[in-house]
């Protein structure tokens, strides 16, 4: 019971280490991995003719010269049971800064991608593709570095955000996901993520993104049961400095389907 008990001391000592140090040794391995990052954007859209016309931007010229540039996974959603006309919800993984930054430059000088995107791209301001585009740059967690894309079948994914009051707590939460063993928890009982993200560039920061999916919306409710009755999770989370109360202040979750062509 004496060397159990050791063992725990270590590892939350060991967990806050890795908070206050990035480059600790505990950190080293994940993080060695390599980061990605991962552009959220979110468009507001008034009808279908504009729904039509972004889903087609993606399908015949974003996708594929995105995948050419070797961003993979590219995830295109529509919102589950929406409130109001559906918004589009997309997922662009990048492997570096470098490629999220030299993007627009890249476009600009690829033929093919003008060509099929002309209609979206030269649209009018009379008759817009869409009303707004809400933007977000993520980082991806230590501990989940690439983004994981589910089977290709019929599913429903959460986008879940968690706002925190200041930056220090945001990053306690990022740690509870990571050191803190959450992320192998959700994996556990069936919460399957397909990329958590720190929110470095975007609204409502300090924020940390997810993104789970599930068969059905049974089965996400079974899962979140089971997790929330989960004893690792219990213990985790009975921690006086994971309590939501003092490093969670909002969490958002919207529901997403994926579109046909979509890559996630």
């Amino acid at each position: 019971m004496k060397r159990r008990n050791f063992v725990k001391t270590s590892l939350v000592t060991t967990s806050a280490v890795s908070f206050l140090n990035p480059l600790s040794e505990a950190a080293t391995p994940h993080q060695n991995a390599g980061s990605e990052f991962y552009e959220l954007r979110i468009y507001t859209l008034k009808n279908g003719k504009q729904q039509k016309m972004v889903e087609s931007y993606f399908q015949n010229a974003a996708i594929p010269a995105l995948n050419r540039l070797g961003s993979k996974n590219i995830g295109v959603f529509t919102e589950y049971l929406p409130q109001g006309f559906t918004k589009l919800v997309t997922v662009i993984p990048f492997n570096s800064l470098d490629d999220y930054f030299k993007l627009p430059e890249k476009l600009a000088g690829d033929a093919a991608y003008q060509q099929a995107g002309a209609d979206y791209l030269t649209a009018q301001a009379t008759d817009p593709a869409y009303e707004r585009i809400e933007s977000s740059l993520l980082k991806s967690f230590s501990y989940m570095p690439k983004l994981e894309a589910p089977e290709k079948k019929p599913r429903i994914f959460e986008l879940r955000r968690y706002e925190s009051h200041n930056e220090t707590a945001g990053k306690k939460k990022i740690e509870m996901f990571n050191e803190g063993g959450e992320i192998a928890i959700f994996k556990r009982v069936g919460l399957t993520p397909v990329f958590f993200g720190e929110t470095l560039i975007g609204p409502m920061r300090p924020n940390l993104t997810y993104l789970l999916t599930f068969d059905n919306m049974e089965e996400h409710d079974q899962n979140w049961k089971t997790f929330g009755s989960d004893p690792e999770w219990k213990k985790i989370s009975a921690m006086p400095e994971y309590a939501n109360a003092r490093i969670v202040s909002n969490i958002t979750r919207t529901f997403l389907v994926p579109t046909a062509f979509s890559q996630i």
